[in-house]
């Protein structure tokens, strides 16, 4: 008796079904993320400090020490980084906000005198209006009290950032034994969040490191020019330089200012020409190359991931943008061989071919 034929497999999505699935099902995700971004800006804020500083435990434990002293380490140094970025970021804003009331009716002068010049030159009364709205003296005191809200804003979200550590720093010592515990069948998703955790640290390591640099060159040519404050704007630099791409353009303003009110175009220029100069010989031409090694991503995924976590999440998400990028790459692509393409895209080195024929889950 002839036996009847299996029943055909049931059609699969086609690419562009799957395609918008996949879109509509990030759109959702990423809803849910804004809507909860007071919560989630402070968690990965606390997840990214506690990586960082997680090496600070492993000479203790190799010491013989108890595990608890590895995790009140932690704690400790985490708590350190929290202390010293909000006391650098207050001073700068309260020092700016001083110096623009201090040097108030300068600024009224030169803004008068530019528009002035703007007037002689021919052009309309719209644009000399429109130039006025945007130098008006008091509108940049509002922009001031408002990055001073904003600040306030950042330093309200550090009170739930303090607890996250104090309990993934527990964690994370009990998290290191799940390797002992499930063995083979966990090593290659143990593998991933080893390198992520990695890519981290390189990427805040490289930004520090650059940064410091920045920071010196800025602050001797501040000095050497007579801007009010240099210590100050290279203090700003430092922090700023942690914003990929744009962040030294939110550094260049306030020295900018300055240098216009008690120097005039002349020293403005000079202190645009510098920071331009000094952005694009370390920033854009050497350290895209020590980031692209540390973390292997594109420039312009980096770039965008500024303006879209910022979006999702506020202004956190302009300091955690690419460990928040790598974390969904991780996520999402290193866990499928089929997304090998696009992780090559994203400027993953290891995504190739070969390498995928040996271990798609393992670095080359």
């Amino acid at each position: 008796m002839k036996r009847d034929a299996s029943p055909p497999p049931a059609p699969a999505l086609s690419p562009g079904l799957r395609v918008l699935v996949v879109l509509a099902t990030t759109v959702v995700v990423l809803a849910g993320v804004y809507f909860a971004r007071s919560l989630i800006g402070p968690l990965a804020l606390a997840i990214v400090l506690v990586v960082i500083c997680e090496p600070v435990r492993r000479p203790l434990e190799r010491r013989g020490w108890p595990r608890w002293t590895g995790t009140t380490a932690v704690i400790v140094v985490a708590y350190l980084i929290l202390v010293v970025m909000g006391v650098l970021l207050w001073v700068a804003g309260v020092q700016f906000a001083r110096l623009v009331a201090d040097y108030l009716d300068q600024l009224r002068g030169s803004v008068d005198g530019f528009l002035a010049w703007l007037q002689s030159a021919g052009l309309d009364q719209e644009a000399t209006d429109a130039a006025a709205a945007v130098l008006d003296p008091s509108a940049i005191v509002r922009l001031v009290s408002s990055l001073g809200g904003t600040v306030l804003a950042v330093l309200t979200a550090l009170f739930f950032v303090v607890s996250y550590i104090i309990f993934m720093a527990a964690d994370a010592a009990r998290y290191r034994d799940a390797e002992r515990v499930f063995g083979a069948p966990r090593r290659p998703a143990l593998a991933r969040i080893g390198r992520l955790n990695t890519g981290i640290r390189r990427y805040y390591v490289v930004n520090a490191s650059f940064g410091a640099v920045v920071a010196i060159i800025d602050g001797l040519a501040l000095w050497a020019l007579g801007v009010p404050a240099p210590i100050v704007w290279a203090v700003l630099a430092f922090v700023t330089n942690f914003v990929p791409n744009i962040g030294f353009v939110l550094g260049l303003i306030p020295p900018a200012v300055l240098a216009f009110v008690v120097g005039g175009w002349p020293m403005l220029l000079a202190v645009i020409a510098i920071y331009c100069v000094v952005n694009v010989v370390l920033q854009v031409l050497v350290q895209p190359k020590f980031v692209s090694d540390a973390v292997d991503l594109s420039l312009t995924l980096s770039f965008f991931s500024v303006i879209f976590w910022t979006f999702v999440i506020g202004p956190l998400g302009a300091i955690l943008s690419i460990p928040l990028t790598l974390f969904v790459r991780a996520l999402v692509l290193e866990g499928d061989p089929g997304s090998l393409w696009l992780r090559w895209l994203s400027g993953d080195r290891t995504a190739t071919p070969a390498s995928a024929a040996r271990d798609p889950l393992t670095p080359s």
